[in-house]
């Protein structure tokens, strides 16, 4: 184990976020994004040619810190087992416990069903904790090499498919708002955007703020998400698409994506509540064109987003506060795909506990 060198660094993307099994959260965009927030990223390589992004945090007050590999590791570099991740999440444990850290959380996209994995990092003293990101499980769409769009469309929903066609026939256009355009187009069922995309995705979080309010979500201060997705588009990490009316001065839906791992991942979708009667096919014709891109750009996902939440991590059924969302993607062909989960290892609990309420105090002398 060993931090990476100049050459390593410059072709980090392309090992951890475009490789397969990447993650956006991996990158080096995203290691400079929470920098600016107070976390100090860590590029390490292990021995079998793996790369671990680690953030470090010290504790206010009190010596020492804790660490997060998110959605790390992930299976680049020689094998992909789930042997072989567990052996990298606690290589790399082992070198921040020598630099003083007291607690390590990691979170990586592991089936529920490569059990060699979670066997591993529990008998090294790793164990289960809520999630760090919104869910844990995702909603999975797998494309086959050589996916035909209209065979595909064919797999959705009778009821799915008419929303699409009418939004098609009422005219709603999808502007798309990617870095690949420059080279690429935009290509067919899309439209290039005619201003910045701050403007687009500033506006996008005011819809997010009024879709989480109906879901009852929550979000974090406007200018972290928003300086964070503009970091992501400029590394092609990011799409956003917006659905809009012609004619109509503001945007109908939105959705966020990402790219990575040879996939397309939604992120963050919203709809205006007027729009959801006027126009109900709207976020629908995204969803589909952002299936539509994956197709074209030969993913072998479309990874349609997680429906769990805080205290309710299991497949939802009838009555459950998301089981509209789950069936929503179910309607798009979206399998429910249970992932291993966030798990931590307490390295030195005295430390551990100090952090935690040392950063309990910080919370209440903000407020």
């Amino acid at each position: 184990m060993r931090d990476a060198r100049p050459d390593e660094l410059a072709d980090w993307d392309a090992v951890t976020v475009e490789a397969p099994g990447g993650h956006v959260y991996q990158s080096t965009a995203w290691a400079d994004h929470r920098r600016r927030s107070g976390w100090q990223p860590r590029f390490l390589v292990t021995a079998d040619g793996g790369r671990v992004l680690a953030l470090t945090r010290p504790w206010r007050f009190v010596g020492g810190s804790g660490a997060y590999l998110p959605r790390g590791p992930v299976p680049a570099g020689a094998g992909a087992t789930g042997a072989t991740l567990a052996a990298r999440q606690i290589a790399v444990t082992g070198v921040l416990a020598g630099d003083g850290v007291d607690v390590v959380a990691a979170d990586p996209e592991v089936p529920a069903s490569e059990g060699a994995y979670r066997a591993g990092i529990l008998r090294a003293g790793f164990r289960p904790i809520d999630e760090i990101q919104p869910s844990r499980h995702r909603m999975t769409l797998p494309l086959d090499p050589g996916a035909d769009e209209p065979a595909v469309l064919e797999s959705i929903t009778k009821s799915t498919r008419q929303r699409i066609r009418s939004a098609e026939r009422d005219g709603l256009m999808v502007i798309r708002h990617d870095r690949r355009i420059a080279t690429d187009g935009a290509g067919e069922g899309f439209m290039p955007a005619n201003e910045p995309p701050s403007a687009a995705l500033d506006r996008f979080y005011d819809l997010l703020l009024e879709t989480g309010e109906r879901r009852r979500f929550f979000f974090g201060p406007r200018f972290s998400f928003v300086a964070w997705w503009m970091a992501a588009l400029a590394a092609g990490h990011l799409i956003y698409l917006e659905a809009r009316a012609p004619g109509a001065g503001e945007p109908l839906a939105g959705l966020v994506v990402y790219r990575h791992g040879g996939r397309l991942s939604t992120v963050h979708s919203g709809n205006h509540a007027v729009s959801r009667s006027e126009h109900p096919g709207a976020l629908h014709l995204l969803r589909w064109r952002a299936i539509q891109l994956a197709i074209r750009e030969g993913c072998v996902e479309m990874d349609l987003g997680g429906v769990d939440v805080h205290g309710s991590r299991g497949e939802p059924r009838e009555g459950d506060p998301l089981y509209g969302l789950y069936q929503h993607k179910r309607a798009f062909g979206g399998r429910w795909l249970e992932l291993t989960g966030a798990h931590e290892r307490v390295l030195d609990p005295r430390g551990y506990a100090l952090g935690r309420a040392a950063g309990r105090v910080s919370r209440l002398l903000r407020r």
